[in-house]
């Protein structure tokens, strides 16, 4: 078989190992694998009668090309948040003439006939919950392809767990405990935003994790007034006089909108951020305790990956080769209840994972809620 291999939506540290593992493993079993560059974007602006078009988004991949690049963050193959079912007119290649029923243009039937062109056998997609949409789509087309899920906010449905989470939230737990020598210097509350659009898993490990006096995620919408005379309270009762909050990006004061700005993107998402600073001027406004605002953004997902999101990315990598060499297609690369498994494709019609939130946040005193944990997921989620 001819392969070809894509990485799409935000990187996240544990995107390289996928690709090595799955590119040693179909080698050994004698096929051949053709990296797809920046996502989905590849098969929307190659033109198969141009040969110049499919060298610039395309790259051979084999075990010497992949030999070290599990010890770096990203991806190699970059990335973008390109769906070809939705494309806007200025996003249109020049080489395509527009449709008739856009925008935004459903391209998907020029997709495939890129893949045709390129003469793959099958495709692999690693993302999220919009990468993988797409990924669905293509099977339904008729495309063979097995996905692996990957996403900081871990929301991706059929899996208890997604490359690049324990990242996130190993170094978003050292930010926010390097942080106290500062905030604890000057007496003041520090609010912390994380990345987490609709998801508040990442807010709420990090949160758990770095014994933060309150924790904010994107599924409970809070009461500003009694948040800020908790964390008066929560600084009062701190010897060293400071208080320290988490926020999800996607969090939203109670009655308010999600803090979004800027063009939706191809999946219809505007950019995230800023609650965590606006909830931090109304803090100071209410109380007039000074505030240390930071935001983690992109630091949480960059640089390598832990030791999870390696061992984890190799083993989806493997087990993404090996459903191909079977002859297995229309599957995601899984783990459930603790182990590594197989989830269908179709799973991801239901849509991304939230907390939940009955059974591990406390939505009164805006905190997780651990309790009774036999049985429970690994990953409280």
């Amino acid at each position: 078989m001819r392969i070809g291999i894509l990485t799409g939506g935000g990187d996240v540290p544990g995107l390289n190992p996928v690709i090595k593992a799955f590119v040693e493993r179909a080698e050994e079993a004698g096929h051949s694998v053709l990296g797809l560059r920046r996502g989905w974007a590849a098969v929307l602006n190659i033109d198969p009668d141009d040969p110049r078009s499919a060298a610039a988004h395309t790259t051979a991949l084999d075990r010497a090309a992949v030999r070290t690049i599990d010890r770096t963050g990203g991806t190699i193959l970059h990335s973008s948040r390109t769906n070809p079912g939705r494309v806007a007119e200025r996003d249109l290649p020049a080489f395509l003439t527009p449709l008739p029923d856009g925008p935004p243009f459903d391209l998907t039937g020029h997709a495939v006939r890129v893949i045709e062109s390129l003469g793959l056998d099958a495709l692999v997609a690693i993302g999220g919950d919009d990468t993988l949409s797409y990924a669905l789509r293509m099977h339904e087309e008729g495309v063979p392809v097995v996905a692996v899920p990957k996403t900081m906010d871990n929301d991706v449905p059929g899996t208890d767990y997604c490359i690049g989470f324990s990242t996130a939230v190993t170094r978003s737990v050292k930010f926010i405990n390097d942080l106290r020598s500062a905030v604890g210097s000057h007496e003041r509350v520090a609010v912390v935003e994380l990345f987490g659009r609709y998801s508040g898993a990442t807010s709420l490990m990090s949160g758990y994790l770095s014994s933060a006096d309150r924790t904010l995620i994107a599924e409970v919408p809070f009461d500003i007034e009694r948040l800020a005379e908790m964390v008066v309270s929560d600084r009062a009762a701190n010897p060293s006089r400071y208080a320290v909050a988490v926020v999800s990006e996607g969090a939203s004061l109670l009655g308010g909108e999600r803090v979004e700005s800027g063009a939706a993107d191809a999946y219809g998402h505007r950019k995230l951020g800023g609650i965590g600073e606006m909830t931090g001027s109304l803090i100071k406004e209410i109380t007039g305790i000074n505030i240390m605002n930071q935001r983690v953004g992109y630091l949480m997902r960059s640089g390598p990956p832990d030791v999870l999101d390696l061992m984890v990315g190799f083993n989806f990598g493997t087990m993404a080769a090996e459903m191909l060499i079977s002859g297995v297609s229309g599957r995601m690369a899984a783990v459930q209840g603790g182990v590594y498994a197989v989830s269908s494709l179709s799973v991801l019609a239901a849509g991304a994972r939230r907390v939940d939130v009955d059974a591990f946040y406390d939505s009164d005193e805006y905190r997780p809620r651990i309790r009774a944990l036999a049985g429970k997921p690994m990953f409280l989620y």
